[in-house]
C-alpha cells in the first residue's frame, strides 16, 4: 500500500481521522460540534482527540475554525476508506451479502485488513473504482475519482438522469431504495419534483415511481447522455 502505514494508530484516531474526510475535512475546517455529531459523542471528547492528532501532525487546528486534515492525515484517512469500500465490494461479490448489510462488517475489518490483503482483493475484484454504493474507490496513490454530489431532490421537472451513488450509512434507507429500484446505473426522469416537502416522481423503466424526499436527498445524480448526443 502507497498511502501509509497505520501501525502507529488507535482505532479511535483512525475513526476521527476518517470521519474528518467525509466531512470534507481534506478541504476546509470542519466545526467541533460537526465531528462530534458524526462520531456522536461530545464535544469535549472531540477536541481531546484534536489535540493528540494535532500533536502528531495529522490534524491543524483552529478554535475559531475547526480542525482539518494535514497531508499525512489524509493519508491515513484515505487508506481507511480504500479498506472499507473494497470491503463492502468483497463481501457483496464474493460472500453473497447484500447492500445494506456490509456497511457495519466493513467498519470492523477495515482496521485490521494488512496491506497483502488489500492487494488480493483488489486484484480478486478486478480492480474496482467504485463500491456497491457508488462510492469511488481510493487509489493506493491516494487518487480519488471526483464524483457527482447533485442530489436527486435537487432536479426538475422533465429532466433525465442517472444514479451515480447513494448514501449508504443507513440500512433501511438502502433497502427503500431497491425496492423502489433506485440502485446506481439506474436511469430515470423526473416526472413531478417535491411540493411542500412532499415525494418526487420519477419514472424507471416505464413505470412511475414515488420517492419520498427523504430518500431523494440521499441518491447522487448526474446528467444521462445517451450514446450519439
Amino acid at each position: 500500500m502507497d498511502l501509509v502505514r497505520r501501525s502507529a494508530f488507535t482505532r479511535a484516531q483512525e475513526d476521527y481521522l476518517k470521519a474528518l474526510y467525509h466531512l470534507h475535512g481534506d478541504q476546509r475546517p470542519v466545526p467541533t460540534r460537526d465531528l462530534a455529531q458524526r462520531l456522536g459523542i461530545s464535544s469535549p471528547s472531540v477536541s481531546e482527540m484534536v489535540t493528540r492528532l494535532t500533536a502528531q501532525g495529522l490534524v491543524d487546528h483552529d478554535r475559531y475554525r475547526g480542525q482539518q486534515l494535514t497531508r499525512e492525515g489524509r493519508k491515513v484517512a484515505l487508506e481507511l476508506v480504500r479498506h472499507h469500500r473494497l470491503l463492502e465490494m468483497f463481501l457483496v461479490q464474493v460472500l453473497g451479502y447484500t447492500w445494506d448489510e456490509v456497511h457495519d462488517e466493513a467498519e470492523r475489518l477495515e482496521h485490521v485488513m494488512s496491506e497483502r490483503m488489500e492487494q488480493r482483493i483488489f486484484e480478486l475484484l478486478g480492480r474496482p473504482e467504485l463500491d456497491p454504493h457508488g462510492h469511488a474507490i481510493p487509489s493506493a496513490s491516494g487518487k480519488v475519482r471526483s464524483l457527482s454530489e447533485r442530489k436527486l431532490s435537487e432536479c426538475i421537472a422533465g429532466e433525465k438522469v442517472i444514479v451515480q451513488g447513494v448514501s449508504d450509512e443507513d440500512a433501511g434507507r438502502l433497502r427503500e431504495l431497491q425496492r423502489r429500484g433506485l440502485l446506481p446505473g439506474t436511469r430515470l426522469e423526473v416526472m413531478g419534483v417535491s411540493e411542500y416537502e412532499g415525494p418526487i416522481e420519477v419514472r424507471i423503466k416505464g413505470r412511475r415511481v414515488s420517492v419520498p424526499l427523504g430518500l431523494a436527498r440521499g441518491v447522487f445524480v448526474e446528467e444521462w447522455r445517451p450514446i450519439g448526443r
